[in-house]
């Protein structure tokens, strides 16, 4: 089923979701995170610092192949806090109940998974892979949710021919970043981007609802 339809219809798809939270209560190997590439090229904004504070909520729809190659949807809702060099990604089905908390910061990170006991590892990437089954790109999101590139690595943007002062897509660490909608006037930011990685597959749909 495509992810679009994911998104617009998460409530006929509940069977999804017991496979995420299936999913969460095993070990999977291996690592998503992708090393960076040297130092940035692009105009990008410049390290998040102690006092940066973010908020979002909205929605997610997630397709990846499990440890089996198997394709594999998680979809429901998210809310993203960020507070300096932390962030804090709770991740909800369509019903609201929680399938997982996810602390990063630069020390570590922590992945909580209801009624289980909190899991620590030394990077977000591989705490999420190994208990989840995929990795969200925590660390890249926090600027390309701005959007920005990260000022960390090499990357490519491209501008909105029809409103340069709006990115259209930026490609980053093996991601490429697709800017679908703009929230509307007296809004401001993104609403709706699509994220994809060829290796591992890995297809990431947001909607943005503040």
């Amino acid at each position: 089923m495509r992810l679009s339809r994911l998104l617009s219809f998460p409530r006929a798809l509940r069977g999804a979701v017991l496979g995420f939270a299936a999913a969460a209560a095993v070990a999977l190997a291996g690592c998503a995170s992708v090393a960076p590439k040297g130092p940035s090229t692009s105009n990008a904004a410049t390290s998040l610092t102690a006092q940066t504070s973010r908020a979002y909520q909205g929605r997610f729809a997630i397709q990846y192949n499990d440890q089996n190659g198997q394709q594999r949807n998680a979809y429901g809702n998210f809310i993203w806090q960020e507070t300096g060099d932390t962030v804090t990604l709770q991740l909800r089905n369509p019903l609201g109940q929680t399938l997982a908390v996810v602390t990063s910061s630069p020390a570590s990170a922590t992945l909580e998974l209801p009624n289980k006991q909190p899991l620590t590892a030394d990077n977000v990437s591989t705490l999420m892979q190994n208990a989840l089954g995929f990795a969200l790109p925590v660390e890249g999101l926090r600027y390309w949710l701005q959007p920005s590139p990260a000022p960390t690595s090499r990357a490519k943007t491209e501008r909105d021919p029809d409103q340069p002062s709006r990115l259209k897509q930026i490609t980053q660490d093996g991601w490429t970043i697709d800017y679908l909608a703009y929230a509307d006037a007296p809004a401001t930011g993104v609403k709706r981007l699509n994220l994809s990685r060829s290796e591992p597959p890995l297809d990431i749909k947001l909607v943005l609802d503040q």
